[in-house]
């Protein structure tokens, strides 16, 4: 793919879907499990496609004619492996096998990961259009992950392989050829072996929209926010889940896991010029543009009566000063003060301090007192909210 940057990546480039197995552990057959409003396959297709992959290969086996009138539907390149039953990397092979001579690079994706994000497979498509690397690997917090990229160098090692080791050995004594690429996403480490696993991955794919704490302090790596700065805003990130929730408790429509992400990251830029805009344009880089709204707003909003995610965050923020409660009076009194002497940065200041007033007014209307004067710390109490961890399945 070398020389590609000034093209779509994604047109040299095939996926290569395993779904091949017995799913012996699963009890079921994996592919065809609901997940969502689609099957598995079906999702994993969707997503692939979302990334911009048009060249899509799903390596039947196991219960393979079960299988055929779900990949017609999506539309998908077919390819029968009739040893499956000699493990993942006799498909594999044949996946390798089925692409033309103008595709230059796959990308593996198994069936049952199918919570890895369409910006994921991106970030790894746009790194290997500005890498010669013979493999790149998806990172999520110092673990490589799926799906990685495997440039055409080593089709033909794959297919005259005789598998002992399976891939990772084959590609183990490449490591020197390989690059990583920072990703967002514990989906990239997760796959469904169970029952239980189902059940934990199928739980979280409704949520899944929104970046979970452990997702956003990665991005916090990333980005190298200090410390300081993640503090404050996982204080912030505490009260706006709580207006959040109350708020959809009242049936209002809004998401307490966006607010509570945004809530967390609004200040991921903090130090830049302009930081709401640039950690706003950072998260869009990242692949979370729902974010992008409530944290370019949070600095200045002009509220229109309406309660969304930048609403709330907005309101969160002006009621934490570093880590603990205050009211808007004490936090906007300082920089009435600071001000006096200049009109326009007074004029500001109100501004900013009318809005807060109204979000305020507008959601004690909704849900009840705030407790806006509360100078206590913004800590969860027993029970409430405390981050899920990242699900190890």
């Amino acid at each position: 793919m070398e020389g590609t940057a000034d093209r779509d990546p994604a047109a040299a480039v095939a996926a290569i879907v395993l779904a091949a197995g017995y799913s012996s552990r699963m009890g079921a057959f994996k592919p065809l499990l609901p997940f969502g409003e689609r099957t598995l396959i079906g999702h994993v297709a969707t997503n692939l496609r979302a990334a911009g992959l048009r060249r899509i290969h799903v390596v039947s086996g196991f219960q393979a004619e079960a299988l055929a009138p779900e990949l017609a539907r999506l539309g998908v390149a077919r390819v029968h492996n009739p040893d499956y039953d000699k493990g993942m990397f006799s498909s594999v092979q044949q996946g390798v096998a089925s692409l033309p001579p103008e595709v230059e690079a796959f990308l593996l994706a198994p069936v049952d990961m199918p919570l890895i994000r369409p910006a994921t497979i991106a970030r790894v498509l746009r790194a290997a259009a500005s890498r010669e690397s013979t493999i790149v690997y998806p990172v999520f917090r110092g673990e490589r992950g799926h799906p990685p990229l495997i440039r055409r160098a080593l089709f033909a090692e794959i297919l005259a392989a005789d598998g002992e080791g399976g891939l990772r050995a084959l590609l183990a004594r490449h490591d020197g050829a390989a690059s990583e690429v920072a990703v967002f996403d514990w989906g990239c480490l997760t796959d469904m072996d169970r029952r239980g696993d189902y059940r934990l991955v199928s739980a979280a794919l409704s949520g899944h929209r929104a970046p979970d704490p452990d997702e956003c302090e990665a991005m916090f790596d990333a980005a190298g926010t200090p410390e300081a700065t993640r503090r404050h805003g996982r204080a912030v990130a505490i009260l706006a889940t709580r207006f959040a929730t109350r708020l959809q408790a009242a049936g209002a429509s809004i998401d307490p896991n966006l607010a509570r992400a945004a809530a967390l990251v609004h200040d991921i830029a903090k130090g830049s010029r302009r930081h709401a805009d640039a950690g706003a344009a950072m998260l869009r880089d990242f692949g979370f543009p729902e974010l992008v709204p409530p944290v370019a707003q949070h600095m200045s909003l002009a509220f229109g009566g309406r309660l969304d995610e930048s609403a709330i965050v907005y309101l969160a923020d002006k009621l934490v000063q570093g880590e603990s409660r205050v009211s808007l009076i004490a936090r906007f009194t300082p920089a009435l003060e600071r001000f006096a002497g200049d009109p326009s940065a007074i004029a500001g200041v109100r501004r900013r301090l009318a809005s807060a007033e109204a979000i305020a007014a507008a959601l004690e209307a909704r849900i009840g007192p705030l407790d806006v004067d509360d100078k206590t710390e913004t800590s969860a109490p027993a029970g409430e909210g405390e981050w899920p961890a990242a699900i190890a399945v």
